[in-house]
């Protein structure tokens, strides 16, 4: 089978905006209607826009301790041994559950209507909680006994499934059928222990978020192939991870650096490679914006340079400097501090040097 190639991202430190704010850093998710990513932290939740520049506090009382989703016009969290929601415009609590006997909620998946998932890591127990009326919203428990301990989990619409994640040394992934409720075990040994998050995204991946070593990894749609997804940034105990598939960005919750991390794909993961354009190098939108992509792909690892030059070639910026491996790579750019004019992206590594134009 082909091999699929994980994109690399360097992307915007959430640690340089105020990560003094961040103290119980467990999950992310994005709100699309309000183009913005939500944090959870533990007494409150932090919001942070789409460009990741500016911190502001989501409501006066929301609270997230674990897993938290956006689902319809609320804000879905775990609060204690049971799951709140809050308006996404004005942060009010609309409905709430608590449910009995549970001992400690951690993952949680939605299916963005009206039904969320939540995972019991010291019970090994997943329940269904219907969200349909807020006033009297009601659960159900599907898996009594999930043999390994249950941490992320996400919904798999296309197979009407829920995936999750285990926590231990050689960490499984399973999958609950929604049908019958039955357990399959998708990878018995991942090679990689204490997983914490997962998610897919638009193209049927998924994304696995690990401990043991710190690390994300790509699998294909029926697990059979995988790869490292090389993050610019260090991951430090990463957790309940978010992809938006509105604008195909995977965040990284760093619970021991009290970080975020965010890796941008494109829509098709795949950029050109010819002989004038042998890194098959891609900038996107162009001119730039704040959620513009540098794609490129890398035939020789090793010590990598990306520089920003101006049309008399003198260095402007450097961007990356640091051993990166020979697969594809994204740079999610974010904001460049540049007057408006012409550039050059220029990458240097030991298969060659190559410029590329860009307008900011």
């Amino acid at each position: 089978m082909k091999k699929i190639y994980a994109a690399v991202s360097a992307l915007l430190l959430f640690s340089t905006l105020h990560s003094q704010q961040l103290t119980s850093l467990e999950s992310v998710d994005y709100d699309a209607t309000n183009h913005r990513w939500l944090a959870s932290n533990g007494s409150n939740v932090i919001v942070v826009d789409n460009d990741g520049n500016e911190i502001d506090y989501f409501g006066s009382d929301p609270e997230a301790d674990y897993g938290m989703e956006v689902m319809g016009t609320a804000l879905y969290s775990i609060v204690g041994t049971g799951v709140k929601a809050y308006d996404l415009t004005s942060g009010a609590e609309v409905s709430s559950i608590t449910i009995t006997g549970a001992q400690f909620l951690n993952g949680m998946a939605s299916d963005g209507d009206h039904r969320i998932w939540v995972t019991d890591f010291t019970a090994k127990k997943i329940y269904e909680i219907d969200f349909t009326d807020w006033a009297n919203p009601s659960y159900v428990q599907i898996v009594a006994n999930t043999v390994t301990t249950p941490n992320g989990i996400c919904y798999d619409e296309t197979n009407n499934r829920l995936v999750f994640v285990a926590w231990g040394s050689n960490a499984s992934i399973k999958s609950v059928s929604l049908s019958d409720y039955s357990l399959t075990t998708l990878v018995n040994n991942t090679m990689v222990g204490n997983i914490d998050g997962i998610d897919n995204d638009n193209y049927g991946n998924y994304y696995i978020a690990s401990w043991s070593p710190n690390r994300i990894t790509k699998y294909n749609s029926d697990f059979s192939v995988n790869e490292i997804v090389t993050v610019s940034g260090t991951l430090s105990s990463p957790a309940d991870i978010a992809y938006a598939e509105e604008i195909d960005t995977l965040a990284i919750p760093n619970s021991g650096n009290q970080t975020v991390l965010f890796v941008g794909f494109t829509p098709s993961g795949v950029t050109e490679r010819t002989e004038e354009n042998p890194f098959g190098i891609s900038c996107y939108p162009n001119p730039l914006s704040p959620q513009s992509v540098l794609s490129f792909e890398l035939t020789t690892s090793g010590l990598t340079t990306i520089e920003i030059l101006d049309q008399q070639g003198r260095v402007v910026e450097e961007i990356l400097k640091e051993n990166l491996p020979a697969t594809k790579h994204k740079i999610v750019l974010g904001e460049l501090d540049l007057s408006s004019g012409h550039y050059l992206w220029r990458i240097t590594n030991g298969g060659g040097t190559q410029v590329y134009p860009f307008i900011k």
